[in-house]
Formats: C-alpha cells, sequence, structure tokens
C-alpha cells in the first residue's frame, strides 16, 4: 500500500505537499476505512482551483515511466509550477508491503523527462542515479543482481530496467511495488472515459456492455441508484449493437444519458474491469449525483477491501461520522493536506456533526 507521498513544483504546488496515509488515530468505528495500518478510504475537499484534481495526477506520475499503461494525453500539460525557477519535479513515494518499506524518490524536468531516481528499502539503499551526469551508487544493485548489465546509455528508468531483468521472488518488495503500480487506476467522472494505470487501452468501453450478464447488471445498478429506467439492445443499420432506453420509441442510451447516468456507466464498467485495483483515485467523484447516491456508491467503496481509494468532493452532505471518519476526511489548501483530525484542536468523536463544524470554519482553510 501507499505509505506516504509527497511533490514538489508540480503544476500548482509551488511547495512541497505531503500526503500521509500513516496517520490513524484510535476510533473504534468504521475501522473498515483502516487497511494494514494505514488509511485506506479518504475523500478530499478543498475551495476550487487548490489543486484537488492535480493531486491525483502528481500521485500517477509514476504509472507513465514504471509502466505501459494508458494515460489519457492532455492531463500533464503545464507540468512545471509556472513560478518555478528549478525546471525540476521533485517527487517522493513510499510504499509499505507487510514489514518492508521501499522509498522511491525521482525528478523530472519540463518534458516529463526523469533526470534522477533512488530507491531505499527498509531504508538501506539500493540505488541512486543522475540521468543527466551518469553519476550514482549502483552498488546495492550489484549485490542484488551481480550479473546485470549496468551500462544505463539510454535506460529510461533504472527501477523498471532492474525489475524487468531481473529475477526476482513475487515476494520481493520491489515485484510488489511494480505489481501495486500496475494496478493503479485514476478516472475523473466529469470527463468520458479519460483515465489513467490499469490497462492499456479500453477498446471494450462501449461493447463491455453487451458482455453475458452484464445489460442484466448495470439495469440493476442504475435501478438501484435512483435511475428507474429499464435498458433494451438493437442492431443498427451497420449492423452494430447499440444500448437504448426501452421505450415505445427507443432513446440511444449514450445520445440521450444524463450527464450522472453517463457518470454511473463509467463507474460501472470500472467496478467490474477492474476488481484488483490497487489504488483508486475518482477526481470529482460525485460531480453528476445526488446526495443520496453519492452516499451509497461511498458505501460501496468502502468494502473494496484491498483496495486505498481516494475520492475528491465538494458535497459536505458525505461530511458524516455515520459515512466514515475524522481520520479520513482531508482538507487541501495551498501546498497542504491535512485531516479533519488534525486540523482542529477539538477532539473530534462519534458524535461531533463534521459537516456543521466545517461550514462554521472549525478546520483549517475552510
Amino acid at each position: 500500500m501507499l505509505k506516504r507521498f509527497e511533490v514538489t513544483e508540480f503544476k500548482n504546488f509551488s511547495q512541497k505537499l505531503t500526503v500521509d496515509f500513516s496517520g490513524v488515530h484510535d476510533y473504534q468505528f468504521h475501522t473498515d476505512c483502516i487497511t494494514e495500518g494505514l488509511i485506506g478510504k479518504m475523500i478530499i475537499y478543498g475551495k476550487n482551483s487548490v489543486g484537488k484534481s492535480n493531486l491525483g495526477l502528481a500521485m500517477f506520475d509514476l504509472v507513465s515511466h514504471l509502466t505501459e499503461q494508458n494515460v489519457s494525453p492532455g492531463l500533464y500539460d503545464y507540468y512545471i509550477n509556472s513560478d518555478s525557477l528549478s525546471n525540476r519535479v521533485w517527487f517522493h513515494y513510499q510504499f509499505q508491503f507487510g514489514h518492508d518499506v521501499v522509498d522511491y524518490e525521482y525528478k523530472k524536468d519540463g518534458q516529463r523527462t526523469l533526470v534522477y531516481e533512488s530507491v531505499k528499502i527498509n531504508e538501506k539503499l539500493l540505488f541512486w542515479f543522475d540521468h543527466v551526469s551518469g553519476d550514482g551508487d549502483l552498488s546495492g544493485i550489484k549485490a542484488l543482481a551481480p550479473t546485470l548489465n549496468l551500462s544505463l546509455k539510454g535506460i529510461d528508468s533504472v527501477l523498471r530496467y532492474l525489475i524487468n531483468n531481473t529475477v526476482l521472488d513475487d515476494a520481493h518488495p520491489l515485484r510488489k511495488l511494480m505489481a501495486f503500480v500496475s494496478s493503479m487506476l485514476w478516472f475523473r467522472n466529469l470527463d468520458e472515459n479519460r483515465y489513467i494505470g490499469y490497462m492499456n487501452k479500453t477498446d471494450d468501453y462501449i461493447n463491455f456492455i453487451f458482455q453475458p450478464d452484464h445489460l442484466a447488471e448495470f439495469q440493476d445498478f442504475l435501478h438501484r441508484s435512483g435511475v428507474k429506467e429499464n435498458l433494451i439492445v438493437h442492431e443498427n443499420a451497420d449492423g452494430n449493437q447499440v444500448l437504448y432506453f426501452d421505450k415505445n420509441k427507443p432513446l440511444a442510451f449514450l445520445k440521450t444519458a444524463s450527464n450522472g447516468t453517463k457518470a454511473l456507466y463509467t463507474l460501472f464498467y470500472w467496478l467490474k474491469t477492474a476488481k484488483d485495483v490497487s489504488l483508486l483515485f475518482i477526481d470529482e467523484f460525485d460531480a453528476f449525483y445526488h446526495y443520496e447516491l453519492a452516499e451509497s456508491i461511498v458505501a460501496m467503496l468502502e468494502k473494496m477491501q484491498n483496495t486505498q481509494v481516494i475520492l475528491t468532493s465538494h458535497n459536505t452532505n458525505l461530511l458524516s461520522n455515520r459515512i466514515m471518519r475524522p481520520d479520513c476526511y482531508f482538507i487541501l489548501t495551498e501546498n497542504c493536506l491535512t485531516s479533519f483530525v488534525n486540523a482542529t484542536k477539538r477532539e473530534l468523536r462519534e458524535g461531533h456533526n463534521l459537516e456543521k463544524l466545517y461550514m462554521s470554519g472549525e478546520f483549517n482553510g475552510s
């Protein structure tokens, strides 16, 4: 799991921003939001343009150079902070796999090219390497893989090269790191199927619904979400299957469905496709949802036991100890992400009305 993440000089983050998943407090309710001693479910609030979307993009940056998974075009435009003088973006990830902790630190330039990277396992240096000068300390790699060719000219990422060209047990922390990163998924409900990670392409995004049982399951999903429409499939003049609302005069689903209903289709697609996702980040997850539907979706995502889930939202109706717990709600201000429990001197208890406290300005930046 991801234990800690830090970033500097990325988009609107001019100073170091830290996400600490180890800030778990001793609450005895909603324990399913905590996994292996780390925060497993998180909702992030913050004013418009403070960087909620950019935080997700920052966390998923490593997908682009460690895997072959998809990164939708345009998401990383204006990569470096506009006021930056360093021309370098710095990322730091700390992963926890059982008793093992892997630190991965790297820097990229304005073209998103790696210029520096280093890895520590349980605080012991494995390597560091400067891609510009060619300098580095590779002694840890030599001990781990003595026969590996360490002529690194033209290598995009030393870490990826090491993992892909070394025989390591599946239980090795580096193998677990690669498995975790390869299974990360980011998507945004405001866009139609723009995503980062998990798979290389989604050619089945439209035809997915025509697979056995999927149509009936999706219709049931809509009904449980408050959309009381029935669905039917017809062939069009070109012989292609098309999804319709079942009316006396059928209506093409993708042309007539509301934004909220289309967002439910995207969510259903990924819930069915990405069952083993390691880290799920949904930006503006409830932008088109009624508050009751948003609450039911949070409850559904909380049941994903082996998945870290991060949601961004403006919906204050979700701020309730009935839904989550104070150490899992976060507020993002300029270059600072703070859990509600750490954003006030008040001792937050299960009986507190978090929404009322938030609206009254109890928490920093609210």
